[in-house]
């Protein structure tokens, strides 16, 4: 055992060693893009298209272009409350269902070029860009599989329609820190008159390695998403909140978007083949588009912090969609939430109350961690000399060498000095949150009860979350 005394702090660890040593064991680990993606945690999804002037979460692919029209589209205004509220990007819905694309696409006459807005010469994803980069955000694209307008669509030829328009979004548009592939594909649709129902082979019909190839050539930084991945998966729902068991891991075509029982493998599989982390979507809305009958609905802060908590906190990703209305802007409400919720992130990790530790453990640096080998007591134990008030502890796994951790207990020690188990769980990976009760303590313990290999931790903080109604 070491023990270091700084300040108010001693540090106790029971480890075997704090080399940053390459691993003897194989473990299937995240590329450079995945890690840098994984640092991100939090940014905007916007969803604003045709649907938001006709009151529709779908649309049917027979509205006119003539119905887009925003009075006052402010792209730097998204870019700025994305900023202040802490995101780190913006993914834009540039086409969903209905086939609307949002920039003057050589391939289809659907599109903003033949709306009255900018007198038919705007392009809302260069505007974007420009935003995203004035404001220092990464920026991402959406492009639905599905296309309800495309009279080619569930044959080959959409096929080639497709991929001709997501090339114009990997070329024209800057990088890319992320491409979202929709799970949602075929069903009833205009289909350019057809006005029918088409149904199509969701696992062969995209041909989607030579899809991803694409992104791969133009876009080689950009993770992809999709229920599947290759790069990033879906939760498995729309509510805000990642599995309390989370493996970044999945078997090599066990899932596939679109799949009717994804559900099963939502939580990831421990002994999986390809490192395919999850990403938590979810509206400040009931809805993902505008909706004026929702401007009373919008999440509190309270519920964006517990989604806060349950997504970052729980080895995901948070993807927080930000229905842009039909003016063009982030809606009055949102902001206001938004900032709320900023305001809590902000009083909460403004400190982080053993910081001041001299450790590997401490440094906000992944690429230096703590070993806690077979045999070890796979025990972290951190001692304060003076008690702190706190709610919220957090640990980290250098996820580069992959995902060990099976099973944990967490303890706090009261006043007394005394251990209390108050929380079991199961994955940790890149963040765990655990909240507990408010209390004055004089330690934490984490402690390992089954790991797959070598466990490396890379960080642990402590932190007083203020109280939300």
């Amino acid at each position: 055992m070491r023990t270091f005394y700084i300040g108010l702090f001693s540090l106790a660890l029971l480890l075997h060693s704090c080399a940053p040593a390459a691993p003897k064991e194989q473990a299937v680990v995240p590329s450079a893009r995945q890690l840098n993606w994984q640092d991100l945690e939090y940014y905007a999804f916007v969803h604003f298209s045709i649907n938001t002037f006709t009151d529709k979460e779908w649309g049917f692919g027979d509205e006119s272009p003539e119905l887009f029209n925003p009075t006052e589209l402010d792209t730097d205004q998204w870019a700025r409350v994305a900023k202040e509220a802490g995101m780190k990007g913006i993914i834009i819905t540039a086409k969903h269902h209905d086939g609307f694309a949002l920039w003057p696409s050589a391939y289809t006459e659907h599109s903003v070029k033949n709306s009255p807005w900018r007198d038919g010469k705007g392009d809302l994803l260069k505007e974007l860009r420009a935003s995203c980069d004035k404001y220092g955000l990464k920026m991402g694209v959406y492009l639905s599989p599905w296309d309800r307008n495309h009279p080619d669509y569930g044959t080959e030829a959409y096929i080639t329609y497709y991929r001709n328009q997501l090339t114009e979004l990997l070329t024209q548009y800057g990088p890319l820190f992320e491409v979202w592939f929709d799970g949602a594909n075929g069903g009833d649709g205009y289909y350019g008159g057809a006005n029918e129902s088409r149904k199509v082979d969701k696992l062969t019909y995209y041909d989607w390695p030579n899809t991803h190839a694409l992104v791969r050539q133009y876009q080689p930084d950009a993770v992809m998403f999709s229920d599947a991945g290759p790069d990033i998966r879906w939760v498995g729902n729309e509510k805000g909140y990642a599995n309390q068991t989370t493996w970044s891991t999945l078997y090599r075509d066990s899932v596939y978007a679109g799949m009717p029982d994804f559900d099963r493998f939502s939580a990831g599989q421990e002994d999986g083949t390809h490192w395919v982390p999850t990403e938590t979507d979810v509206s400040i809305r009931p809805g993902w588009f505008y909706h004026a009958s929702e401007d009373d609905k919008v999440k509190t802060v309270a519920h964006l912090w517990d989604i806060y908590l349950n997504s970052v906190g729980l080895n995901s990703n948070l993807l927080l969609n930000l229905p842009v209305d039909r003016r063009g802007l982030v809606h009055e409400t949102d902001v206001e939430r938004l900032m709320g919720l900023k305001t809590q992130l902000d009083a909460t990790f403004a400190q982080n109350l053993i910081a001041s530790a001299p450790s590997e453990l401490s440094d906000d640096d992944r690429n230096t961690f703590e070993l806690l080998q077979s045999g070890d007591t796979h025990r972290i134990e951190i001692e304060l000399t003076t008690p702190v008030e706190a709610n919220l502890f957090s640990i980290q796994e250098a996820i580069q060498f992959g995902q060990h951790i099976q099973s944990f207990r967490f303890f706090v020690a009261d006043e007394s000095g005394n251990y209390k188990n108050v929380y079991e769980g199961t994955t940790v990976g890149n963040k765990r949150m655990i909240t507990f009760d408010t209390q004055f303590v004089t330690g934490v313990a984490f402690e390992v009860t089954e790991a797959k290999s070598t466990v490396r931790i890379a960080e642990v903080a402590l932190h007083r979350a203020p109280d939300l109604e």
